[in-house]
Parts: C-alpha cells; structure tokens; sequence
C-alpha cells in the first residue's frame, strides 16, 4: 500500500528522564518503548516521513534501527525540561522549511504511547480534514464526575470544589475529559500553535500515563488484555 498523503510524524524524545531512567528507550513488552509509537506510524501508510526529535545518541540509534529519522539533534533550548512540546514541534518544522520539505499535515506522537493505532491516526486525520480545527488529539472520560472532586487538606480533611453538586445526580453532570497525552494532529503551517482544538475519544483502556515503575507495570498489562497477539 502507497503512502496516503503527505505527512510528516514526530515523535519527540528528550533523553534524562529522571523518574524512570532511560524511559523513552527503556524495554516495554521486548522492545524499547519508542519502537511502538515509530513502527505504528511506519505502518499507517499516512507518513512521508516519520523523524525522532532528540538530543540524545542513544535514543538517536534505537530510533534509526527501527526505522525512523534524526536529521538533527535538538537545541539546548528545546533539550530542558521546560521546553513546553509547542517549541519542539515548531523547531522541528523550522528545520524541514529551511530544508525547502514541506507536509499537509504533522502528526506529533509521544514516545512513550504504544496504546496508538492505526485507527486513532486515520480518524484525527479524517476529522482534522473535514473541520477547520487547527488541531486533533485523543480524549479520555473522566470515570467519576469531576464536579464532585473533592480537596484534600491536613489530618484527614476534605472538602468539596464545587458543594453546589453535592445532591446533584451524576447523570445530570456534564461528561468531561482529559487529554490521553498520545498524539496531536495539525497541520503543517500551524503546528501546535492553533487554538481551534478538535478531539476522538478512546477508551480509558486505551490510555496509560507512564509516570511511574506502577504506570509501567499497568501500561503492559493493559496492551496485553487489548493487544494479546500483538497489534
């Protein structure tokens, strides 16, 4: 199957990850993490290219191995950690303008999401084409009413955000969502700097924050219950 149009992926992968060493390379299920997000969108046919933004030799070389490419290694100033994910995004379109490369659309999918399907990129690519949306990314439901959280304050003490909603029913509650952190789809002209923002919703079986040794342990039970013979 040929390449449906012409899209660049991004999977932006920082080395010195201080919670969990290595985490961007580190193995999941018998291959580093990364390896899910950039053989994914190899076999998605949706990608022109699909390049690794890092700054890192090692991450550089297991993301070369498994087919993706690093032109260049990032700046000092998108290798902290506080350069928010917009700035890496626009260093790497920077890049292939002043190469004179030019894409529709770009597709930036984070290293450590190998719950992403081929399926969840033709739907953000389907919706992003259809709408004026500057951008697509997955949403989760949150599974209990947020308008009920609850404030945590010392020797035990709680109390509610919004006490208006202590007797109102659940089903009467407006659904709310958070971001799956996965991928984000936009175009090529804006990268993530559009406001107009659009979203599929997944299932919370198919998302995993990976923050801790715990959310890794629960990311590989997760893929093996939705993915039993691989993907």
């Amino acid at each position: 199957m040929g390449i449906m149009g012409n899209n660049l992926c991004i999977i932006p992968a920082r080395g010195g990850s201080k919670r969990i060493p290595k985490k961007n390379i580190k193995e999941f299920l018998g291959k580093p993490i990364i390896a899910y997000s950039i053989e994914t969108a190899l076999e998605s046919d949706l990608f022109s290219e699909v390049m690794v933004s890092t700054d890192d030799k090692e991450i550089a070389e297991i993301a070369k191995k498994f087919g993706a490419k690093v032109p260049f290694f990032r700046s000092n100033e998108t290798s902290n950690d506080f350069a928010p994910l917009k700035d890496v995004v626009a260093e790497v379109l920077e890049y292939y303008k002043s190469t004179e490369q030019n894409f529709d659309d770009v597709c930036c999918i984070l290293p450590t999401a190998p719950f992403v399907t081929k399926t969840m990129f033709k739907k953000a690519q389907q919706l992003k084409q259809s709408t004026n949306y500057d951008s697509i990314r997955p949403i989760v439901r949150f599974s209990y009413p947020i308008q009920r959280a609850l404030r945590f304050f010392i020797e035990g003490k709680v109390e509610m955000f919004n006490p208006k909603h202590a007797l109102t029913r659940s089903q009467d509650l407006e659904e709310a969502y958070h971001d799956a952190g996965m991928f984000y789809w936009c175009s090529f002209k804006l990268g993530l700097g559009g406001e107009n923002r659009g979203a599929i919703v997944i299932s919370e079986n198919e998302a995993q924050d990976i923050d801790t040794i715990e959310d890794w342990k629960m990311a590989e039970f997760k893929y093996n219950y939705l993915f039993p013979n691989g993907k």
